[in-house]
């Protein structure tokens, strides 16, 4: 595979030649305290010089020395938000002088180029595009979106305290999926981009950087930083019979101890890059002439998630939490041939009591063993 180097300051030049090819660039950007995905229109709302700090119910972002545009881990948002909106109209409805008629709402969004996102996100995605568009009943919305959209992941250079990527397959380097890979190099003289093309169409994106053949000298740079992250994870899981271990012992003791802690935020699920449950709700104006049908994301974690005639099938803390860790690690294997978590540590930093799921995979681990 041959590998590209572009200086830094060309980063304007790839966002604008992506929104001038009607691209919306989603790429991270500074905001409310956080580094969140959200639409850029130049390099200057990239998080260069940032830095954030992660464990367990903590997360803080900092200013420091770096020029590094891409020193930091992973935000609250992940491209979920974008290919599977939070909220969204399938259809209304009229009813006037005795007739009904319904409307499909078509998705006109534009196409979105990712930039900047995580190989762990990357991952993410493949996920997603499992369940959601490669599965008997692919959803139109996500299929829609995903088709249309551009891939540019950075390589991790940086492990965060709740990282545990490389046990689960989903960094610190993107090996799928993307349109152009890139790895941001910093040295005491030079500030530079490695790019490996992926997909079709990706090495015309390099001509607007005036990206040249790297050499074998800034190769070995960036895969160095790719190795020492990946032997710099935060957490690790031995993923070894956690699937079995886990339908196992659905009735263990410790799920007790966890539900007295977990406090059924949801938060976990809402910042998780592959949870794809949803609610559909209908609504009707005063009049009861309109109405909407909308699609929301909801949560394993809420008591009405499971509501059926004569109440909800998991009324306590530890069943929602036992229903979420066993999906996560055991049933999705059964129902789509992988695991559903891809080690970004977000269910770690956004949960407000700290309960980690690398410890507690292991505290099940040393108490079944």
């Amino acid at each position: 595979m041959q590998v590209y180097r572009f200086e830094a300051d060309a980063l304007n030049a790839l966002i604008a030649t992506l929104r001038e090819r009607g691209y919306k660039v989603i790429a991270p950007t500074p905001m409310d305290g956080a580094v969140v995905l959200g639409e850029i229109t130049d390099a200057g709302q990239l998080p260069r010089g940032y830095c954030d700090e992660q464990e367990k119910g903590v997360y803080r972002l900092k200013k420091t020395d770096r020029d590094a545009f891409f020193d930091f881990n992973v935000g609250p948002r992940s491209p979920k938000r974008y290919l599977f909106p939070t909220n969204h109209v399938l259809w209304r409805s009229r009813q006037e002088n005795g007739r009904l008629e319904i409307y499909s709402e078509s998705d006109d969004e534009k196409p979105f180029a990712f930039l900047g996102i995580r190989p762990c996100e990357m991952k993410a995605v493949a996920v997603q595009d499992r369940v959601l568009s490669k599965g008997p009943f692919a959803d139109r919305i996500y299929s829609n979106r995903r088709q249309k959209a551009l891939f540019i992941p950075v390589d991790c250079t940086r492990a965060g305290k709740t990282c545990f990527c490389t046990s689960m397959g989903g960094g610190p380097e993107a090996t799928e999926g993307y349109h152009l890979a890139l790895t941001e190099v910093i040295d005491e003289n030079r500030h530079f981009f490695l790019a490996r093309p992926g997909e079709e169409n990706s090495v015309n994106l390099l001509e607007c950087m005036q990206a040249v053949p790297a050499t074998a000298e800034e190769i070995k740079q960036g895969r160095d930083l790719i190795e020492k992250t990946a032997a710099c994870m935060g957490r690790e899981v031995n993923t070894a019979g956690v699937a079995e271990m886990l339908a196992e012992y659905r009735d263990h003791p410790h799920w007790e101890e966890i539900g007295k802690r977990c406090m059924n935020c949801t938060n976990c699920t809402m910042v998780c890059p592959t949870c794809f449950c949803f609610e559909v709700e209908d609504h009707n104006d005063l009049t009861g002439q309109n109405t909407e049908r909308t699609r929301q994301w909801d949560s394993c974690f809420n008591l009405s998630f499971t509501y059926q005639h004569g109440g909800s099938v998991r009324h306590t803390n530890k069943a929602r939490y036992r229903q979420w860790l066993t999906h996560k690690f055991s049933a999705w294997h059964d129902q789509f041939g992988e695991s559903g978590c891809v080690g970004c540590g977000r269910c770690i930093t956004w949960c407000p009591v700290g309960i980690d799921v690398t410890e507690e995979i292991q505290m099940f681990q040393e108490k079944t063993s």
